[in-house]
């Protein structure tokens, strides 16, 4: 039977080269093909392919990465109303109710490197909402949540960020070492944050894990060094001042009053980074930040908060508040005398 015989009178035009090869069953069906034609063509050397239920390929070769990914998605994308049938087109695009590529194959789409290319994942990760009634089948591995994220739009298929996409994936992973090479390519990638990545697992309940927690230890202190090696970067291309890098600060035989990560002493300036994740208690970590802060702002020493995304996104803005809080120095009342020793 020759393939390329038109499916019916209504034309294909509207769908991309991708779309017009993989078509669901009621999709078919809406061009004039009947089960009884999809199963005939689908036979032993027949000229199209069933790549999953009810979803059919429209030639007799391998399929693209493309068309596995859209086939996992078309059969995923089942709304669950009762009165909706099954294999309608998906939700429109940007709903959080369609379904997402998550997991591994997320990734690659999002452009990691240490996950394997698409044409060998032999399972296509995909998050539905929790009330979708599929089940997963072949290639297609059905994830379920009663929040679905944002998707975001690569090569024109709904994908779940980073985040998710990792928690997703560390979830199936046993290899320490694999898990721990997501997460640090997802910082040092410029990805996402520590905090986001951490927030995740949490809520996947994945830090309980050992070889988790141990991935996540190495990823914070990714994290961290990161975040530091740009600060160096703003003070140095900004042409600031060079402060004393990572120090302790106390009073003159008092207690001492906690650590900065930069200090300029003869203008009573310090900066933080804020790179507190979920794994702590974020009222009792905020609760002592503060704490911080106004024992060294009681004192005369002007306090600096950045983070690291508005290190990597913003750092010329980062360099002008440090600097404008350097210039205002001289018209402050001179800060308490303090000692600072290296941490």
């Amino acid at each position: 039977m020759n393939s390329n015989i038109p499916l019916s009178p209504r034309p294909l035009r509207h769908l991309s080269d991708a779309q017009r090869r993989v078509l669901t069953l009621h999709q078919l069906r809406e061009h004039g093909i009947t089960s009884a034609d999809a199963a005939e063509r689908t036979r032993p050397g027949g000229c199209w392919q069933r790549l999953l239920p009810g979803v059919y390929l429209l030639h007799p070769g391998p399929p693209t990465s493309e068309e596995r990914l859209r086939a996992a998605l078309l059969y995923a994308d089942r709304p669950p109303a009762a009165g909706l049938r099954p294999g309608a087109p998906p939700s429109p695009e940007g709903s959080r109710d369609t379904a997402m590529i998550s997991g591994l194959a997320a990734l690659t789409l999002h452009g990691f490197s240490s996950t394997p290319p698409l044409r060998a994942l032999e399972r296509i990760d995909v998050l539905v909402p929790r009330t979708r009634r599929v089940r997963s089948s072949g290639m297609a591995h059905i994830l379920r949540s009663g929040e679905l994220p944002e998707p975001q739009e690569i090569t024109g298929l709904p994908v779940v960020p980073v985040p998710r996409a990792l928690a997703d994936a560390v979830a199936q992973l046993a290899d320490a070492t694999a898990v721990r090479r997501l997460l640090t390519e997802a910082v040092r990638g410029g990805h996402c944050e520590p905090g986001a990545i951490v927030g995740e697992l949490s809520r996947a309940r994945l830090l309980s894990r050992p070889h988790v927690v141990d991935a996540v230890d190495t990823l914070l202190a990714e994290g961290r060094a990161l975040a530091e090696g740009r600060l160096y970067e703003m003070v140095r291309s900004a042409g600031l001042p060079e402060p004393l890098w990572n120090v302790e600060l106390r009073l003159p035989g008092g207690p001492h009053l906690g650590g900065v990560d930069a200090y300029w002493p003869d203008c009573s300036v310090a900066l933080e980074i804020d790179a507190r994740t979920p794994r702590r208690d974020e009222n009792t970590a905020w609760s002592e930040g503060a704490r911080k802060r106004e024992r060294l702002e009681r004192l005369g020493i002007t306090v600096v908060h950045t983070t690291p995304r508005k290190l990597r996104e913003a750092m010329d803005q980062q360099a002008a508040v440090v600097r404008t809080a350097l210039m205002a120095a001289g018209d402050r009342e001179p800060a308490e005398y303090v000692i600072v020793l290296p941490r």
